[in-house]
Order: structure tokens, then C-alpha cells, then sequence
């Protein structure tokens, strides 16, 4: 046993190794990642993997479970979307080793485009689901997950959310406690979903709910705390319940519901006959609260504004004032708003600023990636990103209906490569089958940028380091039938190559594929590589055209007052060049 400070996500994934853990497979997805990326490091103990997609990872995971070892899958919020389809009917056939779904939600859209709560998902699917609200809890909420899921026969889902996937706090670590494989005997009759055996198995899956429900009684998962002469009792749980702690301290009582599907209503209505008044703390949907209020239990629960809870929102709710002396701050201004942008030298910005020189010939339709930042201005990259591998279906659908106005402005769909082997290839297949009239583009960073450098389907070294087969995707691209010269690789970087390739894609009459390749700036080889390389721009060269910051650049400033360019940072210049071929007079070059 010792002590730790650990961020939720890393508790989870220490939990998961001292639950006997055997197989781990996930998607990346902030706020989740760093799950995946701390139980790899166990590689003595367990295997662990990205996939291609949230589904093949719920699949993965649900293999090794039915085949007797305990398994995990994590994603976030959006990804319990494509992993769908496996887990509602896996929740129906059950398990033989323990399994454990997170899904890692992301109120306030940190990183994330909706705020869908997935508390609705466990009701929906039937999932055994645990709130942890700290890190210590997220240890031993892991643990409990798989002596439940086994227990019941039910897949368990861990629901977090970004305060609590990366906060840290001090967690009492243990020692793994593997238990045994279970032997793997199939039996058709529970794991394959046909129509007969579905119908059989809902019914032992609603037993288990009910006898669970029955357990969240005494279930130490559940916490009520009282405190002397308090008349108002409060339910809450995961985060929410820390917001309610430091909005209220000591003043009223709390249930902590640490078990929130099934929810036991037996100990929410002994719970609440105690008080005069009974109030619901929650974030996101009112999933506790209108279940609570079904039980006919006459809780209030404050309409909290859509986004992030915090104390703040909780005291302004109730009227009560933030303690300690109120501060004048009527003279202070907001700190500047720090919008993302793309990273000096990153090869998605030669892209898009080739893309912007050709306006009004084309509509670009984005995917979730670090090239969604091509749709800020100067670029104006992109009318249309909706979720993962739409970039290249939505083109489709948009293509058609463009044809049927007269708009011949040709439809332009980008995914990354990362996003290629989540679900763009599917994409890409029914594009070329159908005939239709787009450019496809696979911004091809050499790695899974955005959410930090995971490695995918393209990479030679998998997540725990060792070497695979790279799974080259201009070959994936030809073996849809596509014409060869219809696949145009470019140096995106390159104002001339990749200019070319953009013309012929809105020149070409059917399915055009453009696959631009250069390396994120930010991986450990490319930054070696270029040692201390970077821009200068000679002043006396410049004659203050401003040509260069067309590029938007990070790197590079203007100072109004000489009128001439100047890098502003050289150590987050990348000397990628492409600022030079912007100046027309050469003022600009490298030096080491």
C-alpha cells in the first residue's frame, strides 16, 4: 500500500491493473486518453491497444471478456455513439470476465462538440453504472466494477467527466489481484443475439437489474452523510457532489449516490422522509432528478445552466452569497481570449492557405481533427463538421444536392489519418461506388495529433512500443476500384505541388482522392531533426508587403511602426518554409 497524487484517469488505469486487467482497447478522445496511455504501461501484466474506432475497441474488449479475462474499454462521450451497437446487445448476452465501459463526458464542450450526458446511455442499454467524484474513488469504483459486472453478468460503465478525468488528488494505492481466467465454454444460446435468445436474455438482464437495485441498499458505493441540526438533505453524485460539498459544507445532509443505474429507491426515499426539504445537485440533464421525482419523492432540483456546474452556479441558485470579503473588481478587465490555432510549421496550415486562394470554386466539409482549426479566418476552410469520418460522407449527400441548385462549386471533404481508419474509409467506399462528384483530402500528419501523439493504423510502433506493419493508406485508397491517376499525393507544404493537386481536384469529374503528406511538427523526430533551425526575415530585405502573414503564422508578427515582418519566436518557429515562398523579394530565410 502507498500514497499517490493521481489524476482521475490515472487511477482509473492503476484500479484497472490492480483488478486483475488483462486486455485494454480504446479510441483516443480527450478527456479519456490518458486511461489507455497509463495502463500500457503495465505491459508485463496486460496487452492494451488502440483501435481503429470506439466500436472495434468495445468489440475487442468484449471479446476478451466473454473468453474469461477481465477487460476495459474507454472513450469519450461522443465515442459511446459508434460503440453503441456492441455494447446495448453485449449488455444483453452478458459477460464471462469482467468488463468495464468509461465514458468520459465533457460538460462546457472543453474539447468536445455537444454535451451529451451519458447517465442516459446506462439506463437505455442497461449498464451498471458508478460515478466516481475523485480520484481515490475512481480507483476503488474500478475495482467494484468488475466484482459487480461479475457478479451480475453485466457490463459495468464508469461514468466521468472532465473535472474528474483530470484533476489529481491523494489515492491509497494496492496490488494487483488477478484473478484467475475463467475458462471459455461457448454457449450459442447467451452469446449469439438471435431474436429467440435476445428475448430470454432481457429478461435475466432486467433480474439482475432488480437484484442490483436490491444491493445499492447497503452498497457502500452509496454514502449518506448527516450532519447535526441540518433540515435540508441533498443528492448528488460524481463531481457534482464536490460542487454541493464547497457550495454547502456542513449545513445540510448529503446522499452521495456512487451507484446511479439502477438507482435503489429504497434508500433515496428513507433518505429523503428525514428531511423537510430535498434537493438534487446535477450537471448536464436532469437524470437524477426526474427519476428521483418518479419515485414520488418531492425533491427540487435548481435549473442550472446548460455546461459546467460549479459552486459558483450552485450558491447563485439558492441565493446564497460566496463567502469571505467581496472584492471591487469593476476595474479589472477579463484576461484576452486565447482562441486555438494551428501550430507553427503545421503542415495543415500550407493546406488550407493553397484551398483559400481558390474561393468560390469550392465548399469544404471538416472532420474532428486539428485541421477543424482550418475553418478560422484567414483560412475559411470549411462550411460543414458535424463528428468523426463525416468529413467524407457529408461531401456526398452535399454534392448532389449542389448539382440539383446548378452550384458547381466543387464539394471538398478532409479527414486526418487517424480519422481515415476510424470511419472515413467506409466513407470513401460508398463515394467512389456511388460515383459521386467530390474531392476527398487525407490530411496525413503521421500520427493522431490533436488528442497528443497516439499512434494508429499508420504508425510502425504500436501503443506499448512495439514494432507493426504500417497499414499504408494510398493502398487502402486504390483497393476501392479508384482510377490510379485519380490519387494525388502532395507535400501540403509545398505551394506548388499541393496547388496542383487542389486544381485537379476541382477540375476532375468524379471521385478525386488527395492524400498530403508531412509529419506534425511537434513529434519527438521532427523536433530532433531540426535541432534550433528556424526563420529570420532580413529587415533590410522587407519591404513590409505583408505577404507572409496571409499565412496566420504564430511564429511571425508585423511591427507597424517600421513596416517590416520579424519572428516574433524563434523557438516556436519550425523554419517549414512556407513563409518564404510567400515573400516575392526573399527577405525571408533559415538560419541553424
Amino acid at each position: 500500500m502507498s500514497k499517490q497524487i493521481l489524476s482521475g484517469n490515472e487511477a482509473v488505469a492503476r484500479g484497472a491493473w490492480e483488478a486483475g486487467v488483462r486486455v485494454a482497447a480504446a479510441y483516443p478522445g480527450t478527456p479519456s486518453t490518458e486511461i489507455l496511455e497509463n495502463i500500457a504501461e503495465y505491459k508485463d501484466d496486460l496487452y492494451a491497444t488502440w483501435a481503429n474506432n470506439e466500436a472495434i475497441a468495445a468489440e475487442l474488449a468484449f471479446g476478451a471478456a466473454v473468453g474469461g479475462m477481465r477487460s476495459l474499454t474507454a472513450m469519450k462521450h461522443v465515442g459511446m455513439n459508434v460503440a453503441a451497437d456492441p455494447i446495448f446487445s453485449g449488455a444483453y448476452a452478458g459477460i464471462n470476465g469482467g468488463m468495464m465501459i468509461v465514458s468520459a463526458d465533457d460538460p462546457g464542450c472543453h474539447s468536445s462538440q455537444n454535451e451529451q450526458d451519458n447517465r442516459l446511455y446506462a439506463e437505455h442499454a442497461k449498464l451498471i453504472m458508478l460515478e466516481p467524484s475523485d480520484s481515490q474513488e475512481c480507483l476503488d469504483f474500478t475495482k467494484a466494477a468488475y466484482e459487480l459486472s461479475e457478479k451480475y453478468d453485466m457490463l459495468a460503465l464508469l461514468r466521468m467527466t472532465t473535472r474528474v478525468c483530470h484533476s489529481k488528488s491523494v489515492v491509497e494505492t494496492g496490488e494487483r489481484t488477478a484473478p484467475e481466467i475463467k475458462p471459455y465454454n461457448g454457449d450459442w444460446t447467451k452469446y449469439v443475439v438471435l431474436p429467440v435468445n435476445a428475448r430470454r436474455r432481457h429478461i435475466l438482464l432486467e433480474q439482475s437489474i432488480a437484484k442490483l437495485r436490491e444491493e445499492g441498499y447497503s452498497s457502500p458505493l452509496n454514502r449518506i452523510e448527516m450532519n447535526e441540526g441540518a433540515t435540508v438533505g441533498v443528492i448528488s453524485s460524481g463531481v457534482s457532489y464536490q460542487h454541493a460539498r464547497e457550495a454547502f459544507g456542513d449545513t445540510v445532509s448529503y446522499l452521495k449516490l456512487g451507484i446511479t443505474f439502477p438507482i435503489c429507491g429504497k434508500l433515496v426515499k428513507e433518505f429523503a422522509a428525514k428531511f423537510g426539504k430535498v434537493v438534487v445537485i446535477e450537471e448536464g440533464e436532469p437524470y437524477l432528478s426526474t427519476r428521483i421525482k418518479a419515485m414520488g419523492v418531492a425533491a427540487e432540483a435548481p435549473d442550472f445552466i446548460q455546461g459546467e456546474l460549479n459552486a459558483a452556479h450552485i450558491r447563485a441558485a439558492f441565493g446564497i452569497a460566496e463567502p469571505g470579503e467581496k472584492v471591487d473588481v469593476s476595474g479589472l478587465q477579463d484576461a484576452p481570449a486565447r482562441p486555438p490555432v494551428l501550430c507553427a510549421g503545421c503542415p495543415h496550415r500550407g493546406f488550407f492557405y493553397a484551398l483559400s486562394k481558390r474561393k468560390g470554386k469550392f465548399v469544404g466539409v471538416g472532420d474532428i481533427g486539428c485541421y477543424t482549426l482550418g475553418v478560422n479566418p484567414p483560412f475559411n476552410g470549411m462550411d460543414i463538421c458535424i463528428c468523426m469520418g463525416s468529413g467524407f460522407a457529408i461531401p456526398i449527400g452535399l454534392s448532389r444536392a449542389l448539382e440539383a441548385q446548378g452550384d458547381t462549386r466543387r464539394v471538398f471533404g478532409f479527414v486526418g489519418d487517424s480519422t481515415f481508419f476510424h470511419s472515413g474509409f467506409n466513407s470513401l467506399v460508398d463515394a467512389v461506388h456511388q460515383k459521386s462528384n467530390v474531392c476527398l483530402v487525407v490530411l496525413d500528419n503521421s500520427i493522431t495529433a490533436m488528442t497528443g501523439h497516439q499512434e494508429n493504423a499508420h504508425t510502425e510502433k504500436n501503443l506499448q512500443g512495439y514494432q507493426v506493419p504500417a497499414i499504408p493508406i494510398e493502398k487502402m485508397v486504390l483497393a476501392t476500384g479508384l482510377a490510379p491517376e485519380r490519387l494525388i499525393e502532395a507535400d501540403p507544404v509545398d505551394q506548388d505541388a499541393i496547388g496542383r493537386a487542389i486544381d485537379a481536384g476541382i477540375a476532375n469529374e468524379g471521385v478525386t482522392v488527395i492524400i498530403t503528406r508531412r509529419p506534425c511538427v511537434l513529434l519527438k523526430e521532427e523536433i530532433k531533426a531540426r535541432g534550433t533551425k528556424h526563420c529570420e526575415v532580413s529587415a533590410e530585405k522587407c519591404v513590409g508587403c505583408k505577404a507572409c502573414m496571409k499565412i496566420a503564422c504564430p511564429a511571425l508578427a508585423f511591427d507597424e511602426a517600421q513596416k517590416k515582418a520579424y519572428v516574433a519566436d524563434t523557438a516556436n518557429c519550425t523554419a517549414c518554409g512556407l513563409c518564404k515562398q510567400m515573400c516575392k523579394v526573399g527577405a525571408i530565410g533559415e538560419v541553424q
